[in-house]
């Protein structure tokens, strides 16, 4: 097998099932990064509202609370109503019981500093009242101003702890929310770009996966394209999975073959010419000499067969004569004879050779000759043979009443020649296959235009060794095109 062994690479089966699992990867690992980044989110959403949030409630309770005992405790110093104080003990059980719920909450120093501060003030606020309630129920003189004002003091006091325990829970719930909004913003940031390096990653080994398949197969094609032309070189050599290395081994293995069975069959061609054309020219020569009356006279009816039989020997030697140019061509031995000059006296004199047949068949003959055609450098003799070939088939092709014109006009860069015809046409699938030895377009009356396949395939090696083109444009029951260029 050609190539590294097939024990060094990944068979089809593995390169996909490779790919199949980077695109899972990818897809599992940003799937993965989504969901804990969603966590993160979540987490903090939930810290906001269940912590920051709670302790702002806890904030607007104790304020009730606090001014709820104030009212209680000046209502009942001066009413002295039990149910005020009862209601004031109650609000005082609850303050504390909001207390210590809070600084079990306080996430931060700052919350935790300020509501130790608020406890340690408040103590000393229910010790002052606690005092003048005592002075009150003992009907006692006691300091009313001072303990007004060291109360009024202490409560501001506890108000402005209650009013910072605010400010520091904004500002906490500000700044999550900031730091939430940042990593939701680095978050899709990064997002984006791990999901367009996976897309990137996802394509590349796709394409990989996919070129190294798709690539050997289509050298597979090109080649087979090549064999179907005649070119049949076995030295096809690629990198490629197992299963196309071995294609790739019996490819070859077949191109050598065809190769060996091609080589045969000109050697065969080549041969047998030359030995048929040595009897068929004496056979012919023979032939003229009884038509002349060497061997005594002949009656006319015997005189019409030798015409027959002369005329069938001159196609057979035509048909030997084709086969050993065409072997010489293909083997790359044939002899050009290169010169100068223009191309206009050869169509001139290939249209006169048509004329008899021409008028025979009462078809209506033009060529139309650019007056100022470049030189060209070619073989007289064997542009004048593809001459011959394309107006001798355009006249054959057409009935009677058609029309065939040949035509020569400058190009940028040399000449162009087309001869048409009103012709049956050539099917699309056959106009790059009858030029191929021993190929014919298919016509319903075959017998009636048979020929030997061999005139456009001379015609496509001569073209070519001169550096030019041919082709043929048609469509079925609207005659043909054959069309050749050549460098000047």
């Amino acid at each position: 097998m050609n190539g590294v062994g097939s024990h060094m690479k990944l068979t089809i089966l593995s390169r996909l099932m490779i790919g199949y699992f980077t695109v899972l990867s990818l897809v599992i690992l940003v799937s993965v990064y989504a969901i804990f980044r969603l966590h993160e989110l979540n987490r903090g959403a939930r810290h906001v509202l269940n912590v920051d949030y709670v302790i702002l409630d806890y904030k607007e309770k104790l304020t009730d609370s606090y001014l709820s005992q104030l009212r209680y405790e000046k209502k009942y110093t001066i009413t002295r109503d039990i149910t005020l104080y009862n209601q004031y003990m109650s609000a005082k059980k609850g303050f504390t019981q909001l207390l210590s719920e809070a600084l079990l909450m306080a996430d931060t120093p700052e919350k935790r500093n300020s509501l130790n501060k608020m406890k340690t003030l408040y103590q000393r606020f229910q010790s002052l009242i606690d005092k003048e309630i005592e002075f009150v129920r003992g009907n006692q003189n006691y300091p009313r101003e001072w303990y007004k004002r060291e109360m009024e003091r202490t409560s501001d006091e506890i108000l402005e702890e209650l009013k910072n325990l605010d400010v520091y829970s904004r500002i906490d719930i500000q700044q999550r929310m900031k730091m939430l909004g940042e990593s939701a913003a680095s978050a899709r940031v990064l997002g984006i770009v791990m999901a367009a390096i996976a897309i990137i990653l996802v394509m590349a080994a796709s394409f990989w996966i996919t070129r190294s398949i798709s690539r050997p197969l289509a050298v597979l094609m090109d080649k087979t394209k090549e064999i179907s032309k005649g070119v049949f070189n076995d030295n096809l050599d690629i990198s490629s999975p197992p299963e196309i290395s071995e294609l790739t081994a019996a490819f070859n293995s077949m191109c050598g073959k065809l190769k060996m069975v091609d080589k045969m069959k000109s050697d065969f061609y080549s041969s047998m010419s030359h030995e048929l054309r040595t009897p068929l020219t004496s056979i012919k020569e023979g032939i003229n000499l009884l038509r002349e009356g060497v061997g005594g006279a002949i009656p006319e009816k015997q005189k019409r067969l030798l015409a027959i039989l002369s005329e069938e020997s001159k196609r057979l030697i035509d048909l030997v004569n084709s086969l050993l140019d065409l072997s010489k061509m293909e083997a790359g031995m044939m002899t050009y004879l290169y010169e100068p000059g223009s191309i206009a006296p050869l169509i001139e004199r290939a249209a006169t050779e048509m004329v008899p047949l021409v008028e025979a068949r009462k078809i209506t003959f033009k060529t139309e000759i650019d007056n100022n055609l470049p030189v060209v450098k070619i073989d007289r003799e064997r542009i004048l043979q593809v001459l011959r070939n394309l107006i001798g088939n355009a006249v054959k092709f057409t009935p009677e009443q058609g029309r065939v014109k040949v035509a020569a006009r400058r190009m940028n860069r040399g000449i162009e020649v087309s001869v048409s015809d009103t012709g049956p046409g050539i099917r699309k699938e056959s106009l790059i296959t009858i030029f191929e030895k021993f190929q014919q377009a298919p016509f319903k009356s075959s017998d009636k235009f048979k020929g030997t396949g061999l005139g456009l395939a001379i015609v496509k090696h001569v073209i070519a060794a001169h550096g030019g083109r041919v082709w043929a444009e048609s469509e079925p029951g609207r005659g043909a095109s054959f069309i050749f260029v050549l460098p000047a």
